[in-house]
């Protein structure tokens, strides 16, 4: 068996920015075994799988370990491939995934995906979370992520967080948050518990960012950059129960899976 392969660049202007996302477009599915064996093959963190289903796509994704329920960068990266690589002429497209419907629409240069929008509460006891980060203090809440709002970007920056710890805690990952400087936010998210150390940029993540911050800042529009030592950006738009999330993606690598 053959399968057509793209590693792109997510939330990147450039190469060798933002979150790179492997995509295999599909005729039929695959067994499970396959798909992950693929994306275990591929060592990125997330490989995303895609079938034509009707008026549009049946959409999963996979990390090097496990499949998940949502994920941004990759389903950016899916919707540039049909919509560049493959010739996909719709303006916006729809992908049946694990989380519902989902919605990318061509934006100029970008893409703008409609995801809907998760509500942190705070956590109770955050104490083992503080201890696995570093931190003497941060408000902690949660989601599917454990979200930790820290004071100031150095904070952000500096974090050398102990993975073991961190893959010990509840959720599916960590991200670490504040103001910044140039962007309305920065941030960092760590995945151990699926197989991903820290995450470049983490598009889903931002569904819970979005409107946390959007409480805090006032503002529905954020500007947002994400990653540790490989960064990349995006544009958030709060709108009652949805998050939009814009940015851009490269295309790096363009090859064929034997199999």
């Amino acid at each position: 068996m053959k399968l057509d392969l793209y590693h792109l660049d997510a939330f990147a202007r450039r190469p060798f920015e933002g979150n790179p996302a492997a995509v295999c477009p599909l005729a039929e599915w695959p067994d499970d075994a396959l798909l992950q064996a693929i994306a275990t093959e591929n060592n990125l963190s997330e490989t995303a799988f895609f079938v034509r289903e009707g008026e549009g796509y049946r959409l999963r994704w996979f990390t090097p370990s496990v499949e998940v329920e949502l994920c941004g960068h990759a389903t950016l990266a899916s919707a540039w491939v049909l919509f560049n690589a493959l010739g996909e002429p719709r303006e916006t497209l729809r992908f049946f995934t694990r989380s519902g419907e989902l919605r990318v629409s061509r934006a100029g240069e970008a893409l703008a995906m409609d995801f809907p929008a998760k509500h942190p509460e705070p956590v109770a006891e955050p104490d083992a979370v503080l201890a696995a980060l570093g931190l003497a203090s941060a408000d902690v809440q949660m989601t599917d992520d454990i979200l930790v709002a820290v004071d100031d970007e150095a904070s952000v920056v500096a974090l050398a967080p102990d993975l073991r710890a961190l893959a010990a805690l509840p959720g599916r990952g960590v991200v670490v948050t504040a103001p910044g400087r140039e962007f309305d936010i920065v941030s960092r998210w760590f995945g151990p518990k699926v197989g991903v150390d820290e995450d470049p940029v983490t598009g889903s993540a931002h569904t819970s960012l979005a409107p946390y911050w959007s409480r805090r800042l006032g503002k529905r529009r954020l500007t947002s950059r994400q990653g540790g030592r490989r960064q990349g950006e995006l544009v958030c738009e709060v709108d009652g129960e949805r998050v939009v999330l814009t940015g851009q993606v490269v295309p790096y690598l363009t090859g064929t899976i034997h199999v």
